[in-house]
C-alpha cells in the first residue's frame, strides 16, 4: 500500500482538511516538534488504496539571512550586503524543528499532495516544503508524478474534494518572484537600516527608535503619511464669502438655497450680489426637474476592500483585520481572504452560498426574501486570476466568532448579499430659483426602492424632509439673505483607508503585505495612529522622508519600488528572468546606497534641527572606567549609556530600568556597575557596561550581564553567584539575585523562570561546595531570630535548595510575569555551576530522580 503525506499552512487548516477526506475517520497523534499534529487515514490515491499521513507547517519552513559572519553590525561594511555577502536559508523557526519533523513523517512516502496556502507566498512554502522531505521520500519509479499541488479557496466539503480530484504541480516561477522580494528587500533594508542607524544613534539621544529603519516599501508608505503631514503644515486658510438665502411659502417651513455661484473670494463682490438679489422680496420657481437616480451595490469583496472597510468602519487596523480573517478562513467561515479579484467567476454558485445564511437570524428575512425574488446578477469587477471574491462559506454566530470576529465575519456576509441584490433608487428633485438677477436652487432625495441598503444600512439614503410641492411660476416669499464670511479648511491626516488606497494605487506592496508595511511604520516611531485611524507623522518619521528628499527622492517616491514589482510580477508569470531581476535591482540600489552614504549631511542637517547630539542627552549615572567621569544614561530607544568625554557610547539591555548598582567596580575594566531590571515582579541582574558592549570572554555574548559573564573570581559574575540549571529551559542558569533581600531570589539568566526562596532571611549566600546529589552549589542561609523557619530555633544553615528537606517548603517557583507551581516541569534536570570549567555548568549525575523526590 502506498502512503501519501499531505502537508497544510497551518496545524487547524490541515485538521479540517483531514476530517473532510477521511469523512471523520482519521486519528490523531503529536508530531516530533509538538507544535504540529499528524492525522492518519486509509483512502484511495490515483485510484489505488493509500494510507494518508496529513500534517502541516507553521508558515515559513525557512526564512533568508546572511551567514553568520555578516550579521555583525560592527565588522562588516553595509554596502557589503549588495553582493559580497552570501545568502543562506535558515530554519524560520528553530524551536520548531520544522525541517527534522517533516523529514520524520516523509519517511517511506511514496507522494506528497501540498495543502499550502494558494498565493505566491504558499508555492514559495511548498519547495521549502520539498527541499526539506524529497530526501527522506521513497525514490519515484521512472518518471512518475510524485509531487501534487492542490488548489482551493475554502475549507469546504465540497471545495476541498474538488482540489482532490484535480491535483497539478507547484508553480516554480511564483515561488522564485517570492525568493526575488525576499532577498531584495533583505539586502536592500539591511544595508540602509544599518548605516543610517549607527549613523544616527551614535550621534542623537533622543531619537527615541530602537531601529531606524528602512524598506524598500515599508519608506514610501511613509512618504505618503508625510506629504499630506506637508499639505497641512503648508496649507494657508484663505477667506471667502457665500450668499444664504432662506425662503417660505404659506404656512411651510423655511427652505435654505443653495447659490449657484457657490462662493467668492471677494468680499466686496459678494456684497454687490447680495444687493442685487435683495432688489427683491420674492423667489420666483424657474424649473422643478425630477430624476430618478441609482446608487450602485459594490463589486464583490477583494482583500483591500476588506481592509478599507474595516479601518475606517470597524476601526481595526489592517495588520489585526488580516489575522482576524485568516482564523475565519481556517476555521471555514469565509473563503481565502487574500485575493485582488472583485469579480465572481460565470461557475460561482451564489444561490448555495446565500442558501446558508438563511439560517442566521440577523439576515435571514433578507437572504430569504433575495432568493425567493431572484439573485441579481452581480456587477462586472476584474477578475485577476488568482482566488475568487472574500465571502462567508458557512453560518455563525457572535458567540462563536467573539467580538471583532463576528464583526468582520458579519461585514463579509452584508457586503456578498449586497452584491447579489439590486441597486438602491431613489427620486432627486431640484427646485430651481431666481431672486432678483441670481440663481439659487435646492434639492431632496425620496427612497423608491432601498435595494441593497437593506443589508446594508449604513449606505442608505438619509432621511430628508420633504421639498414643497411646487411648479413654474410658484412665488415663495424671501425670508433672507445675507454674505456669510468662511474660510477654506486643510485636508486632514491620511486616514488607514486612503493610505491603503494610495498603496494599491502605486502598487506599493500586495494584497498580503499591504498591512505589514502599515504595521513596520507604527512600530518604528515613524507614525501614531490618532482618533479616527488617522496616521500622524512623528518628528522622527518627518525628518526621514524630507531627509530623503533631499538626498535621493527615489528612495521615497514610490516610482521605483512600483516598478520593482512589476519585475517581479513578471518573474511570477514566467517572462522576466530572475537572476536578472535580481542583480540589475540590486545595482540600482548599490548606486543609491553609496550616493546616499557620501550625501548623508544633508539629512544630517534636518537632525540637527529637530533632535539632541548624545552629550546633551540623558542624565548622569555611573563612571566611565577610562576616564572616570559620569556617564550619562539615555532612556530613549534604544536606551544606552554615552560617555561625552571618551565619546563613547555602550548599549544596556532594553525594556528595563537601569539604575546604579551600589558604586561597585568591574575587576576588568573599572567601570561602574549598572543594575538593570524589567520591574517589580520581574528579573534583575549586575552588568558592565564596558563587559556588555565588549565581551572579554569568547565564550560571552553581545549584551549580556553579569549573570552570564565568566569570570572565575569576579564576586557579581556567573561563576561566583550560579546555583544550578534551570528547570524549564535548556542551557539556563539559576543565578543568585543579591538585590532582591529580604524577598531573596533566583533566576535563570536564559528564560523568564525566577524562584522565590528564604523570605525575610538575613543573608544568603552561594557556598563554595556542590551537592553530592545533583552537583548544584549549596547555599548557606542566615535567618533572623525571631523569623527563621528553620527547626529548633537554629538560625543558620548551608544545604541544596533542590534536594535538602529542610529547605522544600522555603522554595516557590515562579515566572517573572505570572505565578506557578514548583511542580511544573521540576523533576526534568538540574546542573551545577561548574567552578573548574569557567562557570560551564556541569552534567547532573542523577540530578532528577534527586528534583522527583523532593518536589513530589
Amino acid at each position: 500500500m502506498k502512503t501519501v503525506l499531505m502537508v497544510a499552512e497551518k496545524p487547524s487548516l490541515a485538521l479540517s482538511i483531514a476530517k473532510i477526506l477521511s469523512k471523520g475517520s482519521c486519528s490523531s497523534r503529536k508530531g516530533l516538534n509538538g507544535a504540529c499534529s499528524v492525522h492518519d487515514y486509509q483512502g484511495s490515491f490515483q485510484g489505488q488504496a493509500a494510507r494518508f499521513k496529513m500534517t502541516s507547517v507553521c508558515g515559513h519552513v525557512l526564512s533568508l539571512d546572511f551567514i553568520g559572519k555578516y550579521n555583525d553590525w560592527d565588522k562588516v561594511d553595509p554596502a557589503e550586503l549588495f553582493s559580497q555577502a552570501p545568502t543562506e536559508k535558515k530554519e524560520a523557526n528553530p524551536k520548531l524543528n520544522m525541517v527534522k519533523f517533516l523529514q520524520v513523517e516523509a519517511r517511506g512516502c511514496d507522494y506528497v499532495v501540498l495543502w499550502l496556502d494558494c498565493d505566491k507566498e504558499g508555492e514559495n512554502i511548498c519547495f521549502e516544503v520539498l527541499d526539506a522531505i524529497e530526501p527522506a521520500m521513497n525514490a519515484p519509479r521512472g518518471r512518475e508524478q510524485t509531487v501534487f499541488r492542490a488548489k482551493f479557496s475554502s475549507i469546504t466539503d465540497t471545495d476541498i474534494w474538488k482540489a482532490m480530484s484535480q491535483l497539478g504541480e507547484p508553480n516554480r516561477n511564483e515561488a522564485l518572484a517570492v525568493d526575488a522580494r525576499q532577498e531584495l528587500d533583505l539586502r536592500i533594508g539591511c544595508a540602509f537600516t544599518r548605516f543610517q542607524t549607527k549613523y544616527f544613534q551614535g550621534k542623537y539621544g533622543n531619537l527615541d527608535s530602537s531601529l531606524i529603519s528602512f524598506g524598500p516599501c515599508q519608506t514610501p508608505t511613509l512618504g505618503f503619511c508625510v506629504e499630506r503631514h506637508d499639505k497641512i503644515q503648508s496649507f494657508k486658510p484663505e477667506t471667502y464669502w457665500v450668499i444664504q438665502a432662506k425662503v417660505f411659502k404659506g404656512k411651510d417651513g423655511p427652505l435654505t438655497l443653495d447659490w449657484d455661484r457657490v462662493r467668492v473670494f471677494d468680499r466686496e463682490a459678494g456684497q454687490m450680489f447680495v444687493n442685487l438679489a435683495k432688489t427683491s422680496r420674492e423667489a420666483r420657481v424657474e424649473s422643478v426637474s425630477k430624476k430618478e437616480k441609482a446608487k450602485q451595490r459594490p463589486l464583490a469583496l477583494n482583500t483591500v476592500e476588506m481592509l478599507r472597510v474595516a479601518s475606517s468602519s470597524l476601526g481595526m487596523g489592517p495588520q489585526h483585520t488580516m489575522q482576524v480573517a485568516e482564523r475565519l478562513y481556517t476555521q471555514g467561515y469565509i473563503s481565502y481572504p487574500r485575493t485582488e479579484t472583485n469579480h465572481y467567476h460565470e461557475n460561482f454558485d451564489l444561490k448555495e452560498v446565500l442558501l446558508q445564511q438563511t439560517s442566521n437570524p440577523m439576515w435571514a428575512q433578507e437572504a430569504k426574501a433575495l432568493l425567493a425574488a431572484g439573485l441579481n446578477r452581480p456587477r462586472k469587477g476584474s477578475d485577476a486570476g488568482d482566488h475568487p471574491p472574500i465571502t462567508p462559506m458557512r453560518a455563525a454566530s457572535e458567540a462563536e466568532l467573539g467580538s471583532d470576529g463576528w464583526r468582520l465575519y458579519e461585514y463579509i456576509t452584508r457586503h456578498f448579499m449586497a452584491t447579489v441584490s439590486e441597486d438602491c433608487k431613489y427620486l432627486q428633485t431640484t427646485i430651481e430659483f431666481s431672486i432678483g438677477t441670481e440663481a439659487f436652487s435646492c434639492s431632496g432625495k425620496t427612497l423608491i426602492s432601498p435595494g441593497y441598503t437593506a443589508v446594508m444600512p449604513w449606505l442608505g439614503i438619509p432621511l430628508e424632509e420633504a421639498l414643497p410641492a411646487c411648479e413654474h411660476g410658484d412665488i415663495f416669499t424671501v425670508d433672507e439673505i445675507k454674505l456669510v464670511e468662511k474660510q477654506t479648511c486643510p485636508p486632514d491626516y491620511l486616514t488607514e483607508a486612503e493610505l491603503i488606497t494610495l498603496m494599491e494605487k502605486h502598487g506599493i506592496g500586495t494584497d498580503a503585505s499591504i498591512p505589514v508595511h502599515i504595521n513596520n511604520v507604527c512600530q518604528r516611531n515613524y507614525v501614531t495612529v490618532e482618533n479616527g485611524r488617522k496616521l500622524k507623522p512623528t518628528n522622527l518619521g518627518i525628518v526621514l522622508v524630507h531627509g530623503y528628499y533631499k538626498t535621493d527622492a527615489e528612495l521615497v517616491l514610490p516610482t521605483i519600488r512600483s516598478a520593482v514589482e512589476k519585475q517581479l510580477t513578471l518573474i511570477a508569470l514566467g517572462k522576466a528572468n530572475y537572476q536578472q531581476v535580481l542583480q540589475h535591482t540590486l545595482d540600482i540600489f548599490k548606486r543609491k546606497f553609496h550616493y546616499f552614504v557620501d550625501s548623508v549631511g544633508s539629512m544630517d542637517e534636518l537632525m540637527e534641527v529637530s533632535f539632541s547630539p548624545l552629550a546633551d542627552s540623558g542624565k548622569p549615572l555611573s563612571r566611565c572606567g577610562k576616564c572616570h567621569r559620569f556617564m550619562k544614561y539615555i532612556q530613549a530607544k534604544p536606551s544606552r549609556l554615552h560617555c561625552s568625554h571618551c565619546d563613547e557610547t555602550y548599549s544596556v539591555p532594553q525594556n528595563g530600568v537601569i539604575k546604579l548598582y551600589k558604586e561597585l567596580r568591574c575587576p576588568l575594566d573599572d567601570f561602574e556597575l549598572v543594575l538593570w531590571t524589567s520591574g517589580a515582579r520581574g528579573k534583575s541582574y549586575p552588568l558592565c557596561p564596558y563587559c556588555s558592549s565588549n565581551p572579554p570572554f569568547r565564550d560571552m555574548k553581545k549584551g549580556v550581564g553579569c549573570n552570564e559573564c565568566t569570570h572565575p573570581s569576579c564576586q557579581h559574575s556567573l561563576v561566583s553567584l550560579g546555583i544550578g540549571q534551570c528547570v524549564e529551559c535548556e542551557g539556563g542558569v539559576l543565578v543568585l539575585d543579591p538585590t532582591s533581600a529580604p524577598k531573596w531570589r533566583m533566576a535563570c539568566n536564559s528564560c523568564n523562570v525566577s524562584v522565590h526562596f528564604f523570605e525575610h532571611a538575613h543573608r544568603v549566600q552561594v557556598a563554595p561546595e556542590s551537592c553530592d546529589a545533583c552537583e548544584a552549589s549549596l547555599v548557606a542561609v542566615d535567618f533572623n531570630k525571631t523569623r527563621s523557619p528553620l527547626p529548633a530555633g537554629e538560625t543558620q544553615h548551608t544545604g541544596c535548595v533542590f534536594c535538602d528537606p529542610l529547605f522544600q517548603d522555603l522554595v516557590e517557583l515562579k515566572h517573572a510575569t505570572m505565578r506557578h507551581p514548583m511542580l511544573r516541569g521540576g523533576a526534568r534536570r538540574g546542573r551545577g555551576r561548574g567552578r573548574g570549567r569557567r562557570g560551564n555548568p556541569k552534567k547532573p549525575k542523577d540530578k532528577m530522580a534527586a528534583l522527583a523526590a523532593y518536589f513530589v
